[in-house]
């Protein structure tokens, strides 16, 4: 009954999304969008938030459909659209309001979809950039416009940003006694984007994401062996020859992926939590890393939507358990 609940209350979630998503052109997806640019920037004055002015082609092509269906139906990105910014939808392929917009911004009409953000001006907080269509796109740009505007950046948003930012992620996998330890230790680490347990030539190993910018495979492994936990570190190529003080080799297709029973060990009880709609990879690997530790520190890495639905899930859950058994 307790675990019918949730997914109960996931799909309710869930339908919200849904619901919201027929109403709105597909290409839009699940955002609720303003229409009234003039009433935006004067809120934008007033409170600081910056407008988040969206052109779009509706009805658009399959590029502007997926923009919809996957970008912009994100739930945590939708939640960062509507709580940080104003957003506004302007279509660039009608007359009227609209066509007045596209002048005013000297945007081009029957154009694929094209984010700017604004302050209360209607200036550019952050230069204009196209051909901005992906996830971790969209949200380093909506990072960036929060930085531009000194406004705070809450974590889950950033770490949208860098989990979908693949082109400075690189992958190591470091040998442990244990790899529930391995992702629980490692995964505290700042600039480690996920891990995942598994396994490399009979070894437990935990497989380690990072951003490069943030962290170095030297400093990563310095931190792992601070802990006890480096045995051997592996990496692609000759990546690990920049290491002299541990054993390397290479990550490469021997490594296997451990059973799903053996990932994220110290959350796996916390049904509330697993049924949380939009949790993410790096999400999922902070709050096991930080839970033992410290519950409160774990839960700063979901959004304040996720946090209201993880309270109402584990009331729920507690409801239930009360409940007299027949």
């Amino acid at each position: 009954m307790m675990k019918h609940s949730l997914i109960i209350f996931a799909l309710i979630f869930m339908i919200n999304y849904s619901t919201r998503a027929k109403e709105n052109p597909v290409e839009v997806g699940s955002v609720k969008w303003g229409r009234d640019l003039d009433d935006a920037l004067t809120k934008s004055s007033e409170t600081g938030r910056p407008v988040f002015l969206l052109f779009q082609e509706v009805p658009g092509c399959v590029g502007c459909q997926n923009f919809g269906k996957s970008v912009l139906s994100h739930p945590l990105l939708v939640e960062a659209i509507e709580d940080l910014f104003l957003p506004v939808l302007v279509y660039n392929n009608r007359g009227g309001v609209d066509e007045v917009l596209l002048n005013r911004f000297n945007e081009p009409a029957w154009n694929y979809q094209v984010v700017r953000f604004l302050t209360g001006k209607g200036r550019d907080i952050i230069p204009r950039k196209d051909r901005i269509w992906s996830l971790g796109g969209i949200a380093s740009r909506m990072v960036d416009a929060l930085k531009a505007a000194k406004r705070p950046i809450p974590q889950y948003l950033e770490s949208i940003a860098v989990e979908n930012s693949e082109k400075n992620h690189a992958v190591s996998a470091i040998a442990v006694h244990c790899f529930w330890t391995g992702e629980m230790v490692l995964g505290r680490i700042e600039g480690v984007v996920s891990t995942e347990a598994g396994w490399i030539d009979g070894r437990e190993v935990t497989q380690v994401v990072y951003d490069k910018e943030k962290l170095t495979l030297q400093a990563l492994t310095q931190k792992a062996r601070g802990a006890k936990l480096a045995l051997k570190v592996y990496a692609p190529g000759n990546e690990a020859e920049v290491l002299n003080d541990v054993p390397t080799g290479r990550f490469d297709e021997r490594y296997r992926k451990a059973k799903a029973s053996d990932q994220k060990k110290q959350i796996e009880g916390w049904i509330a939590l697993q049924e949380l709609p939009g949790l993410t990879e790096m999400q999922k690997t902070k709050i096991n890393a930080f839970f033992p530790l410290d519950r409160s520190k774990a839960l700063e890495w979901l959004s304040p939507r996720q946090q209201q639905h993880l309270k109402k899930g584990e009331q729920d859950t507690a409801a239930e358990t009360d409940k007299p058994r027949r």
